[in-house]
């Protein structure tokens, strides 16, 4: 990473964390019981995302918020129930996937985001980490949702399928991001190698500003549907979206990959575009194993309380994604022991 992304990344965590801690401490301090009580030690707890205009930032503000526990909050002991006292999540921006296993392994955060096809290559070394030493670190809080490729293209730019691609200008997602990689894989199950595109390594909102101006013909982006820079274009009629589940390369890529699965973005998603076929992996909520496991296993009690997953379907399209029935499926690598205790106590999860 360069110099100057470095001190980006730093302005960013620092002005993310304030304005999140004073939001979190505001409302906590509001809902404070008005007898003294004994001082309970404030921790920070980091949910690594990916860029503000993508799928994970919004996710993750919406996680932190449902597992925060101001010290003295009236609204966590009394209404709903909230991860430790103390705890207050912050949600950070990242490049991505790929930065996100990294650093959660390296304990530069607690906690991420993360494609599950991401976080299985990355512990077992294999794909885009064969050369790396195993991530071993990583532990699943839970598997929250599908996350859609999405196959966007300018529209009037005569590309109706992934073979039409050749030729054109086209972005695979921002480096370090679930997105190049996936991108890189449908490629190349279509025989299509990057010296016959015009590539550029960009996210998507550089990408859509591009398609907007003409000067890109199509871009992939990896996220659950819809997502905020795809719908944008589509409001302006700008796009159309490539069907890519039904071919003989993606069968092939499915009995390769095994954590992609058959996916629909139903029509309506975005404006003006019919239903689209695709496919789709699981995003995964990871930590590190060694955060204390009564620590993981009140945030996981949180994320699946009944009045917090209508909270979490009030706030975000994605929060009426989430499913208790999908936290333990599709995970490729180790619960935390703290999430693992929660879904036996429940009953979703075995021995």
């Amino acid at each position: 990473m360069t110099p100057s992304n470095l001190k980006l990344r730093s302005y960013l965590r620092i002005t993310i964390r304030s304005s999140s801690i004073l939001f979190v401490c505001l409302l906590g301090a509001m809902a404070r019981t008005p007898v003294d009580t004994v001082p309970v030690e404030q921790t920070i707890f980091e949910i690594g995302t990916g860029t503000v205009s993508g799928t994970y930032f919004p996710v993750g503000e919406m996680l932190a918020a449902v597992v925060s526990h101001p010290a003295g909050s009236v609204i966590c002991a009394m209404d709903r129930p909230c991860g430790p006292e103390g705890l207050i999540a912050i949600a950070q921006t990242s490049d991505g996937s790929i930065m996100n296993v990294r650093d959660v392994d390296a304990q530069v955060i607690e906690s991420a985001l993360a494609q599950a096809d991401i976080t299985s290559w990355a512990t077992n070394s294999e794909e885009i980490f064969a050369n790396a030493e195993p991530k071993t670190n990583l532990r699943v809080i839970a598997n929250l949702y599908p996350e859609s490729i999405h196959l966007v293209t300018r529209r009037g730019a005569g590309i109706r399928s992934v073979a039409g691609l050749r030729g054109k200008r086209v972005s695979v997602g921002a480096p370090q991001s679930g997105t190049i990689v996936n991108a890189q894989i449908t490629l190349e199950a279509y025989g299509i190698k990057k010296s016959e595109l015009q590539l550029i390594e960009a996210g998507s909102t550089i990408a859509a500003d591009l398609i907007l101006r003409g000067e890109l013909d199509a871009f992939f982006f990896v996220g659950g549907a819809p997502l905020r820079s795809v719908q944008h274009l589509a409001r302006q009629g700008a796009i159309d979206l490539i069907d890519i589940s039904e071919t003989a390369p993606t069968k092939r890529l499915l009995k390769r990959y095994k954590y992609f699965r058959h996916d629909v973005i139903p029509a309506g998603t975005y404006d003006g575009i019919g239903e689209v076929t695709t496919l789709s992996v699981g995003a995964l909520w990871i930590v590190h194993k060694d955060v204390p496991e009564r620590r993981v296993y009140e945030i996981t009690r949180a994320l699946w309380g009944l009045k917090n997953r209508s909270l979490l379907e009030q706030s975000h399209e994605k929060g009426a994604l989430l499913s208790i029935e999908r936290a333990v499926t599709g995970v490729p690598i180790e619960f935390h022991p703290g999430a693992a205790r929660f879904y036996r106590e429940i009953g979703i999860l075995s021995d």
